[in-house]
């Protein structure tokens, strides 16, 4: 279990003002599945908040202190039925095993008609030549109205 000085108890109590409960005890207790999300959580925030649903404080009490034994962790603060914990990241070095490389799939070039729409028109804007043609009407010659 971790000590904390007064000054450092005080800044984390700030800190955890504004945070909202991210791990909850309810009617089983503190399961071992229970201390694994804490965990989590701890590695993954450093400060938590845990809302503990019961009404006895001794019981929160023990909770608190089993917690902070189990993880680690220091206490923070312990107010109502709101528990503070606090441990700082750990760095974790689990064994990467390297799968064989798979074969990766192409990715699509367009997941919408919007999209390929959008793609045509940038390639043909990339490609285009120097002599515009026109392929989507006939040319017409260039002749004014009354001389056809």
């Amino acid at each position: 279990m971790i000590e904390l000085t007064p000054t450092q108890r005080r800044e984390l109590r700030a800190k955890a003002h504004h945070l909202h409960p991210v791990v909850s005890v309810a009617g089983n207790g503190l399961t071992p599945a229970v201390l694994k999300e804490i965990d989590h959580a701890l590695q993954a925030h450093e400060l938590i908040k845990i809302r503990i649903y019961g009404e006895d404080r001794s019981q929160r009490d023990s909770i608190m202190e089993t917690v902070c034994r189990e993880l680690g962790a220091a206490s923070v603060q312990h107010i109502g039925k709101t528990l503070v914990i606090w441990r700082e990241k750990q760095e974790r070095e689990e064994a990467v095993t390297t799968a064989p490389e798979k074969p990766r799939k192409l990715a699509s070039k367009a997941k919408s008609a919007k999209a390929l729409s959008a793609r045509r028109g940038i390639a043909s804007l990339k490609n285009k030549s120097t002599a515009k043609q026109n392929f989507w009407f006939p040319s017409q010659s260039k002749t004014p109205r009354g001389e056809r």
